[in-house]
């Protein structure tokens, strides 16, 4: 057994957490701001793989990660995972990059939602609810977080510290290859549209929409903006009604806005899962964290085994 320190309270850091947890370490996570005041906090949390690289990494975390998910939507309702049907929409016929890991992928020609597309790839994939979510990892830690900013590992005891820091890994490690990237989500009521159904079409930075429903709502995006890392996390109200427009004329209906969302994703050029002397990092997810976070929460666990 090591004495294990993790920094982070994000959904990287608490599966990182766990899963040390289950081998028998003993963890401590420390975080500045913890579950529902960081980024995953507000996430819209479908598992789909999404601007993460390398391609077969991810692709194979993702896979990871989703067996995870699957068994908590069977198993355990109090987790906030639910199984929903994605539609990926493409403006070609290209196999989506992630599909080598997914054998039940399959293409879909005709009668899709949420088009103009050439097609859609059509799956089943986890969904969780990530305020539910969140609180359902915390309450599974063995120790109560520790809310503090960590600006050195020197400073944290135990025998290793896990990196889950996200865009903070900028202050503890300077890595040039990671970068912030603006998010921007419409939270609405259902309205018209179907909570069994998750759309995606993905036409670059300029151009990203997503039709995510949780189980009494339905989150709406998007942007997605390389960014500097003090950009002000204000929502435009301009954006509200360009992201709530391009809804519309897709052919959904949702009802009364709730509230809005903004926040960084933690994007890096290869997402880092490494161990570096006492140090194993674990961060630059960008917008996949709640789809990569079990898979690379494993492979966590052999590094720290030697």
């Amino acid at each position: 057994m090591k004495s294990i320190s993790i920094i982070g309270g994000g959904v990287a850091g608490l599966t990182s957490a766990l899963l040390l947890q289950e081998v028998g370490h003993d963890v401590q996570v420390f975080a500045d701001r913890p579950g529902l005041e960081c980024v995953s906090g507000v996430a819209a949390a479908l598992w789909h793989p999404f601007r993460s690289d390398p391609p077969a990494l991810v692709s194979r975390w993702a896979a990871r990660t989703r067996v995870h998910y699957n068994r908590l939507a069977s198993h355990d309702h109090s987790a906030g995972v639910d199984l929903i049907t994605l539609y990926e929409l493409h403006d070609d016929e290209e196999r989506p990059w992630w599909a080598a890991d997914t054998p039940d992928l399959e293409p879909v020609r005709e009668g899709f939602p949420g088009g103009p597309a050439t097609m859609a790839w059509r799956v089943t994939a986890p969904r969780a609810e990530s305020p539910v979510f969140m609180r359902w990892l915390e309450s599974r830690l063995r120790r109560p977080i520790i809310r503090r900013a960590v600006r050195s590992f020197d400073e944290l005891p135990g025998d290793l510290v896990v990196n889950c820091a996200g865009l903070g890994a900028l202050g503890l490690t300077n890595d040039p290859e990671l970068r912030p990237i603006f998010g921007h989500v419409v939270v609405c009521e259902p309205g018209e549209i179907d909570l069994r159904v998750s759309v995606s079409h993905d036409r670059g930075h300029a151009d990203v929409f997503y039709v995510i429903p949780r189980r009494s709502e339905v989150v709406i995006g998007g942007i997605s903006e390389p960014c500097d890392p003090g950009r002000p996390l204000v929502a435009d109200p301009a954006v509200r009604e360009r992201i709530l427009e391009k809804a519309r004329s897709r052919g959904f209906r949702p009802g009364r806005v709730l509230r809005e969302a903004v926040g960084l994703r933690p994007y890096r050029t290869r997402v880092r899962v490494e161990r570096d002397g006492r140090v194993i990092h674990n961060y630059g997810h960008g917008g996949s964290g709640y789809t990569l976070c079990w898979g690379c929460a494993e492979d966590v666990v052999r590094l720290a085994s030697g």
